[in-house]
């Protein structure tokens, strides 16, 4: 009887080819499919804050939230997109010499930025089209709120909630690719996306929507009133801050976190050849 599921030796070469793929994706393709992948992520993202915006239990609040924003990472992997914290498994392809390092850095730099454009874009949309109003202004007021503890969080800590983050979410994209199936797509990617939103986890192209958001709706006045916010706080929340407190750490702890963590461990384990000859001097 057929498995439907790859074994994850078998996920290792299906990730290896599907990097060589990526990375020889013309421009275009790359720059197009990663900006869908960025409104993919805004759209989860949108979807969330909309369910929880009036929820004071931050348990039950993060747990609704949880099951709703997978729908991002869902759309992206299988409707088709290029998403930079997924494509971090790029890594796999490198180590197995199967593409250069000048192709993913090159890939990694234009999904990048067409994933800050379709984000950047979704928000500006979000935050113009009245949405924001609901109740009172309190959706508008959890995106200034949102964005005001992201930019708030020091070095460090925005670095090691990068790594963590995206630790589980090359997972996710990993157990997808394993999956043979739609409906086995959709669990596997589920589940883990499931716990990193509750976790409270950095991702940087979720940043991209939820920082800028929070920063277009921190002009309107309904907004800034429905959430109380100090002048001392709103003054803190500024692009500078989205890029350099923010987005500079996370970004690089996702890079560490998914192509080091779980490409480079799992290349390790599957693919690194190791010399018999040092084996067994090192036996003896």
């Amino acid at each position: 009887m057929d498995r439907n599921y790859l074994t994850p030796e078998e996920i290792t070469d299906y990730t290896i080819g599907a990097g060589v793929k990526k990375a020889n994706r013309t421009v275009f393709q790359q720059l197009m499919l990663s900006i869908l992948a960025g409104a993919f992520i805004a759209m989860g993202a949108i979807a969330s804050n909309t369910a929880i915006h009036d929820i004071s239990n931050p348990g039950i609040s993060k747990l609704v939230a949880g099951a709703i924003f997978p729908v991002g990472l869902l759309m992206v992997v299988i409707a088709g997109a290029e998403l930079f914290t997924g494509n971090c498994l790029l890594s796999l392809a490198l180590f197995e010499e199967k593409i250069s390092l000048y192709q993913m850095i090159k890939n990694l730099f234009i999904v990048y930025a067409g994933n800050f454009i379709g984000s950047l874009g979704f928000a500006w949309l979000e935050a113009n089209s009245g949405l924001f109003d609901l109740n009172s202004g309190k959706l508008g007021a959890l995106h200034i709120k949102t964005a005001i503890y992201k930019t708030g969080l020091s070095f460090s800590k925005a670095l090691i909630l990068g790594i963590m983050c995206n630790v589980i979410v090359c997972i996710a994209v990993w157990m997808m690719y394993g999956a043979k199936d739609l409906s086995g797509k959709v669990w596997a990617g589920f589940f883990p996306i499931f716990a990193f939103v509750i976790s409270g986890y950095e991702h940087s192209v979720a940043n991209m929507y939820y920082i800028p958001a929070g920063l277009f709706a921190k002009s309107n006045p309904l907004y800034v009133k429905a959430g109380g916010f100090a002048s001392e706080a709103l003054a803190g929340l500024t692009w500078k801050s989205f890029i350099i407190t923010n987005l500079l750490p996370v970004t690089i702890g996702n890079i560490i976190g998914g192509a080091l963590f779980v490409g480079g461990i799992y290349w390790l384990i599957f693919k690194k050849k190791i010399n018999p000859q040092t084996s067994i001097q090192k036996n003896g």
